[in-house]
């Protein structure tokens, strides 16, 4: 059994179930440069206060970044005695420079420095996230003007509703996940705390520099309070959060694109590299790539609710429970990314069938709405409009034609203003074109957001 840090008041070895049932080294691993990192600017600040010799750091600085190029490399023996990252790291450094090694630890706790590791990766995880939803981002708009031309059906309770440019849902997506870089960019600055020098609970009686080693760890702050670092994982539960609605996010864009790639809608086509077979029906194409998408996203959601269920019931500063929190971190940081990488493939590399969208685009009336707005311009009020144009469209179902099919006698017999400029306004494409509101899916509107957003992502 290897020595325990906190080993000195105890007579027995720790029973080796214990020592199985404690362990975390199985998923803190992925810890160690930061952990490294951590340590080689406490290491620093240590030498900077006079608490050790200038060449002392020098060594513990030098000897840690040999540890991590032999973790880097897969030459570094893990063993669960050893319970964590940090154990294991540090045995090492004192394995090979003695007592020095030992000094390592003056004025911290593995409080603090799981804090301060945790936040260490988890700026890095939002940085990367960041960078994912922007490529994200790119592929959306890089589509704007492959589709310039293509106009949709637009959905409300998967009815059709109105007409809008293809480019207006892609943008819409863009607007979704921009609020999740807001999202992270705002997690961020509670992130960017260090806790580094809290100690257990209450701080340290040596002169320590809390500020210096921030300044090293590029922190933009350093934690007020002592006792609240050790129990702070707040900025766990954000990160999960912010993980969980991009996920959501994710979620509805994989399920729009899964209907749309049925038979039934026939809207896009999807790269056969994003796509499977079935073991039986050899005509299949399934969506499982979007399905999984959609799938996973259950686990970043469940990890908020993990999260925070660990930590409702603890009392202040550390308790052990806390391990466990880097559990759902961990997932719900690798379950978006993983989507994150697939997503911006499939945006790129999918085809909007336009045969198919072109053939049915009159269907479901989607120019009513337009034909009530027409109605409102001529003095007739909205409800009364709104009146006149279902009266108008239930005629139509009865013939089974469409509003641009009536007559010009027939349109004014439902209201006399109507004039012959109706027919610039009746039809999808004209629906569509009528729209001039700010932000809205028309052709004028849609071109200044996707310059906005061109220019917003340096492209």
């Amino acid at each position: 059994m290897a020595a325990k840090a906190w080993g000195g008041r105890f007579q027995q070895q720790t029973d080796a179930r214990v020592e199985a049932f404690t362990e975390s080294i199985s998923f803190d691993s992925r810890l160690a440069a930061v952990d490294i990192q951590g340590s080689q600017a406490h290491a620093q600040m240590l030498a900077k206060v006079g608490l050790i010799t200038v060449d002392e750091s020098r060594q513990i600085v030098e000897t840690l970044d040999q540890i991590g190029a032999e973790i880097a490399d897969g030459k570094f023996e893990f063993r669960f005695e050893l319970e964590d990252i940090h154990m294991h790291i540090e045995s090492a450094l004192i394995e090979r420079i003695g007592d020095i090694g030992r000094k390592l630890h003056t004025g911290r706790s593995r409080n603090d420095q799981v804090s301060t590791d945790l936040k260490l990766y988890t700026r890095g995880a939002i940085e990367r996230v960041d960078s994912l939803l922007k490529d994200l981002q790119v592929a959306f708009v890089e589509r704007c003007e492959r589709d310039a031309d293509q106009v949709l059906p637009g959905f409300t309770h998967l009815q059709r509703a109105q007409p809008v440019k293809a480019a207006h849902y892609w943008l819409a997506y863009c607007e979704k996940f921009d609020r999740d870089r807001q999202r992270l960019a705002d997690c961020l600055t509670r992130v960017n705390v260090s806790p580094l020098g809290g100690a257990a609970l209450a701080g340290s009686s040596l002169p320590i520099d809390r500020h210096f080693t921030a300044e090293l760890l590029e922190f933009t702050d350093v934690a007020r309070n002592s006792l609240d670092i050790s129990s702070d994982r707040d900025y766990l539960a954000e990160f999960c959060f912010c993980m969980a609605m991009i996920a959501t996010h994710l979620s509805n864009w994989a399920e729009e694109w899964i209907a749309w790639f049925s038979t039934e809608f026939g809207f896009i086509k999807l790269p056969d590299a994003f796509t499977t077979g079935s073991s039986i029906m050899p005509q299949k194409r399934n969506p499982d790539v979007l399905e999984l998408i959609r799938g996973k996203s259950a686990r970043p959601i469940a990890d908020v609710q993990q999260t925070l269920v660990l930590l409702k019931g603890l009392p202040m500063a550390y308790n052990r429970d806390m391990q466990e929190d880097k559990l759902a971190m961990f997932d719900a940081y690798d379950t978006v990314a993983a989507c994150l990488e697939l997503a911006a493939a499939m945006v790129e590399g999918a085809e909007l069938q336009v045969e198919t969208i072109n053939a049915k685009l009159e269907d479901g009336f989607l120019d009513a709405t337009a034909l009530m707005e027409y109605l409102i311009k001529k003095g007739t009020p909205m409800r009364t409009g709104h009146g006149i144009v279902g009266k108008l469209v239930s005629l139509c179902e009865s013939r089974s034609i469409r509003l641009a099919d009536l007559s010009l006698e027939e349109l004014q017999q439902a209201c006399p203003d109507i004039e012959e400029d109706i027919y610039q306004v009746l039809g999808a494409r004209n629906a569509m074109a009528a729209l001039c509101s700010f932000g809205s899916g028309g052709e004028k509107p849609v071109q200044e957001q996707t310059a906005y957003w061109k220019e917003k992502l340096g492209l």
